[in-house]
């Protein structure tokens, strides 16, 4: 990649469709900042990500793509690089469909960066190679395309942290509208989107739940609409727990989230969402790996049991148990949970 420090380039990054690797994207406009500190920076992503976006203050502009997953979408694509033409010199493509490469060639972004993948020679013009061994984190391959090739070989870079603005007003009023306490809380975010191998046992969250309400702790329960269910599952006839999922939005969740003193989660987007706003996360690692896709943040706790089997990386067990996850139990979140607070709200040990 050419220096341009001189200048102030204006660059488009093509988002991922993830919540936790959108957040982890913040990672390479913090890079892109860093080295170009008057760049322009455009991302192109799905709507739904617009919002979560508005809380990166290194983000100039949104663009948003609103096409339905497995859809190619041509007259969308079409129509939003005729909007783009001319605007940027250089586009960045994170993903590494053939698909997610279109726009910026549509648009004749004169560089467009992205790693080799879905025989998409003809749309990037400075493709690298992705050395899975040295890239071995999701963050690392995002940053890594924000940094010059020699030194993206290397994998000798700095990855800065995430970091969600948030909004205090915003949280008194959630609180207000919501029925919250402005005591001490703790989030649960039971879904993992990728699958069942992902997600520990609603049982286990059930019995966190209890013993957090008793040592005088709220417990609110987050995530999407499909994941109603799991809350009412863990929230069902116990006061001081709240069943926020579906109740809110992705940017009201970022503000609610710091506004608990630990998260209780899978590794999920959700759980990049409560390391970027800086709460302290104990995060639960079944069938995937937390040297893939860690928090990104010291003030955090993994809890992997490290099975022979795990990790698989597989949407459910194929051996049917769940042992990674079920074996972990409730009593080690407890503990962990009591260890970061010093104490309970209660002073109890």
């Amino acid at each position: 990649m050419a220096d341009d420090t001189a200048t102030s380039p204006r660059l488009l990054v093509v988002g991922p469709s993830w919540v936790g690797d959108m957040v982890m994207a913040q990672s390479l406009f913090m890079t892109l900042k860093a080295h170009h500190p008057e760049a322009y920076i455009g991302v192109l992503a799905p709507g739904w990500s617009l919002p979560i976006l508005a809380r990166m203050p290194e983000v100039d502009e949104t663009i948003a793509l609103d096409v339905k997953h497995g859809e190619f979408g041509w007259a969308t694509r079409r129509a939003v690089a005729g909007k783009l033409k001319g605007r940027f010199d250089r586009a960045i493509v994170l993903p590494r469909s053939w698909k997610s490469a279109l726009v910026p060639f549509l648009a004749r972004i004169p560089e467009r960066v992205g790693f080799h993948g879905e025989q998409r020679y003809w749309l990037l013009n400075a493709r690298r190679q992705l050395d899975k061994r040295v890239l071995d984190q999701t963050v690392k391959r995002f940053v890594s395309l924000g940094v010059p090739e020699e030194q993206a070989l290397t994998g000798d870079f700095a990855i800065p942290a995430p970091r969600l603005d948030v909004n205090g007003d915003e949280q008194q009023r959630l609180r207000d509208s919501l029925g919250l306490s402005s005591g001490p809380a703790i989030g649960m975010m039971p879904g993992a989107e990728f699958g069942p191998a992902k997600q520990w046992p609603l049982a286990h969250f059930r019995t966190l739940a209890e013993r957090l309400v008793a040592e005088g702790y709220e417990v609110r329960v987050m995530g999407g609409p499909k994941d109603a269910d799991a809350g009412e599952t863990i929230s069902q006839a116990l006061p001081g727990v709240h069943n926020l999922c579906g109740r809110t939005q992705l940017t009201e969740v970022v503000d609610l989230l710091a506004d608990c003193q630990q998260v209780v989660t899978n590794d999920s987007g959700l759980m990049h969402v409560a390391a970027a706003v800086g709460t302290r996360v104990q995060a639960v690692y079944g069938s995937s790996s937390p040297s893939y896709t860690p928090p990104l943040t010291e003030n955090a706790e993994i809890h992997d049991l490290y099975l022979s089997c795990s990790p698989c990386f597989a949407r459910e067990c194929p051996l049917g148990h769940t042992n990674c996850l079920r074996h972990l139990e409730p009593a080690r979140l407890l503990a962990s949970i009591r260890a970061a607070g010093s104490a309970s709200p209660r002073s109890l040990s």
